[in-house]
C-alpha cells in the first residue's frame, strides 16, 4: 500500500471550476438541511502503485476517501473508502453491453454490508440523459446529465428539476485550468455527500477511468 501524501500545497486552495452563477447558488440553499454544501477535489488517479482508482481531497487537502481497484478499468466491483481504509460503500457492475446497470451498497461501521441496495443507476440516452439513478426506500431519483463526458457533468433531482451536485475541471486560485484527471465536486446543501460522491464513481466506472 502506498503512503498516503497530502495535496501539494500548490493545489489545496484550488476552487471549482463550475461556474458560481445564480443557478449553482439557488440548488445549494434547496432540500433538506442533511449536510452543509462543499467542494471535494477528485483525482481520477489511485495512491496504489499500478492500481486503478480515485482520490478525493477535502477543502483542508487532505485525503477524504479513496477507491483502490486492483482489478481491470470498469472493474465489476470496487469499494469506496475512508482515509482509513475502512469500507463505506461497495458498487458493483450487474449487467453486461448496454443494458448495463451498477448496484451500491452502504457498509456499517464494523465493514457488514446492507442487504438492501442503497441506490440502483441505468444507463440511458433518453432525453440526453447519461444515466438514471433510482434509491431504494425513498422513491427519489436522481439524473446524471452527460456523464458519458471526462470532467463535465451535473446531477439533478428528476423530482423538483434541481441541481444537487455539478463536477467540472479544477481551476487554481490563479485561474489555471488543471488536466482532465483533477475535477471539482461541488455538492450543494441539504445533499449527501457521500452520495454525490459515490455516483462520480459510478460514472469514472461508466467511462472506465477506474
Amino acid at each position: 500500500m502506498a503512503k498516503i501524501k497530502p495535496w501539494p500545497a500548490g493545489l489545496s486552495s484550488a476552487r471549482s471550476s463550475v461556474d458560481d452563477d445564480d443557478e449553482c447558488q439557488s440548488w445549494q440553499s434547496q432540500g433538506e438541511q442533511k449536510q452543509a454544501a462543499a467542494v471535494y477535489t477528485v483525482w481520477m488517479k489511485s495512491l496504489v502503485f499500478n492500481g486503478n482508482g480515485c482520490t478525493v481531497y477535502g477543502a483542508d487537502g487532505r485525503v477524504a476517501y479513496r477507491v483502490d481497484n486492483y482489478g481491470c478499468r470498469g472493474g465489476r466491483e470496487v469499494f469506496f473508502m475512508d482515509r482509513a481504509g475502512s469500507n463505506l460503500i461497495r458498487i458493483q457492475r450487474k449487467s453486461f453491453c448496454m443494458f448495463r446497470r451498477w448496484e451500491v451498497c452502504r457498509c456499517s461501521d464494523d465493514g457488514e454490508e446492507e442487504a438492501r441496495p442503497w441506490f440502483r443507476v441505468h444507463k440511458t440516452w433518453k432525453d440526453g440523459c447519461g444515466a438514471v439513478v433510482r434509491m431504494q426506500g425513498s422513491g427519489r431519483t436522481y439524473k446524471l446529465e452527460g456523464c458519458s463526458r471526462k470532467s463535465d457533468y451535473r446531477i439533478r433531482s428528476a423530482d423538483d428539476g434541481a441541481i444537487v451536485a455539478a463536477v467540472g475541471r479544477k481551476r487554481t486560485s490563479a485561474g489555471v485550468v488543471l488536466g482532465e484527471d483533477v475535477l471539482a465536486l461541488t455538492v450543494g446543501s441539504g445533499t449527501d455527500h457521500l452520495l454525490a460522491l459515490g455516483l462520480v464513481v459510478v460514472c469514472g466506472l461508466m467511462n472506465r477511468r477506474l
